[in-house]
């Protein structure tokens, strides 16, 4: 009889580097390609198949005497699988529970170094989609702030409480387009103030929001969290600067890119977004002292899984002058850096406009079902 793992102890089995099992991926051939769990194998197999003698062989070869641990969208084919292969006598099967699902959902926190002895800094980071938000918590009086949290709130809470912290305000860098936020969520669950950008006002987002000004300052304990414009990605876009330790750079700033241009502005407003990119890359944020820490809003996933500049559960950030210094874009006047972001445009991220619609309040998701197949995918905000 086979078993079934979470998605937990699959991500716990990847990261202790075990080779003792093969990950099956039931998914049909192209979304397997668009998106999967590092290492996964594709071996299609539909809801009514029977396994194949072509399909046996094939796992039997990969397998290798291995285990079979087996995945698919949301777990019911991976289970049909899980019986053909008990039937067909592999001894050593289990299914991943709740499939990529359950991938999608799964989190990791790093604790952030810093200089100083009462700051707490905590990176979330959403494993497969790579989107990034951060806890601000400081120890002199016990407060926190959250900057970009996603949907699954309870998180933030915990992970405050465990250090002795209050969440007491709740910041969004920017109306997301490829998750959706937590933001008013999260405050609303705490009754705490819910911030953005003064200029959201201007994209008419619907439901109350505190307005945070470029310059201005929001403390949390002794910690100072400065609000800096970063219009580019979108028009409200902020950075926010914590202390002389970290840069929060939401989309404005990658560790090896900037945010695209036309989700907002549409791909006949991309070059106008792109001169505000570059401008807020030279006049703002690479004005700022080198030694800062970017920690940014999404890290790239890879189609196969991977992290391209960290790996899950280990920080993802690098000093500015580091970032400046292996960021190629920094070496283009403003035509070449526009044109750049202008004519070689990833794909879309999935289901974008209904995201930006729920992140500005003017549509409802009608259940976590709908929300999770609005997001399923990784992160493709950059440029």
């Amino acid at each position: 009889m086979f078993e079934t793992i979470s998605a937990r102890e699959l991500a716990d089995r990847q990261d202790s580097g075990r080779d003792d099992y093969v990950l099956v991926d039931t998914r049909p051939r192209e979304s397997y390609e668009a998106w999967r769990v590092e290492g996964a194998e594709n071996v299609p197999f539909g809801p009514a198949e029977t396994l194949s003698r072509e399909q046996r062989t094939t796992i039997e070869r990969l397998a290798d005497g291995r285990e079979v641990l087996v995945i698919c969208g949301k777990g019911a084919t991976s289970t049909r699988l899980a019986t053909e292969l008990d039937a067909n006598g592999f001894d050593d099967v289990a299914v991943v529970g709740g499939g990529m699902r359950a991938w999608n959902a799964l989190y990791e926190s790093v604790p952030v170094e810093t200089t100083r002895d009462d700051l707490v800094l905590v990176q979330f980071q959403r494993r497969a989609k790579g989107c990034l938000s951060h806890l601000v918590g400081s120890k002199t009086d016990g407060t926190a702030a959250v900057v970009d949290p996603t949907r699954h709130v309870d998180q933030y809470i915990t992970t405050a409480a465990a250090a002795g912290l209050a969440i007491t305000r709740v910041l969004d860098t920017h109306v997301h387009a490829d998750h959706i936020s937590g933001g008013r969520e999260l405050a609303a669950k705490l009754d705490v103030p819910y911030h953005l950008s003064e200029r959201a006002a201007e994209r008419d987002v619907e439901g109350e929001f505190e307005p945070v000004a470029d310059g201005e300052t929001i403390a949390v304990g002794g910690i100072d969290i400065e609000a800096l414009s970063a219009p580019g990605h979108t028009t409200e876009m902020l950075a926010y600067r914590v202390a002389d330790e970290a840069l929060l750079t939401g989309d404005s700033l990658f560790l090896d890119s900037v945010g695209r241009t036309e989700l907002e502005f549409g791909d006949d407003g991309a070059e106008h977004g792109a001169r505000m990119q570059y401008e807020t890359l030279h006049e703002t944020l690479l004005a700022l002292p080198d030694g800062l820490l970017v920690l940014p809003g999404h890290v790239t996933v890879n189609d196969d899984g991977t992290y391209a500049n960290a790996a899950p559960g280990t920080l993802v950030g690098a000093p500015l002058a580091e970032v400046e210094s292996r960021l190629d874009l920094v070496e283009l006047d403003e035509d070449a850096f526009v044109n750049r972001l202008v004519e070689d445009v990833p794909e879309k991220p999935d289901n974008y406009e209904a995201i930006i619609g729920l992140n500005l309040g003017r549509e409802d998701v009608e259940s976590d079902r709908d929300a999770t197949m609005l997001e399923t995918g990784a992160n493709n905000c950059a440029a």
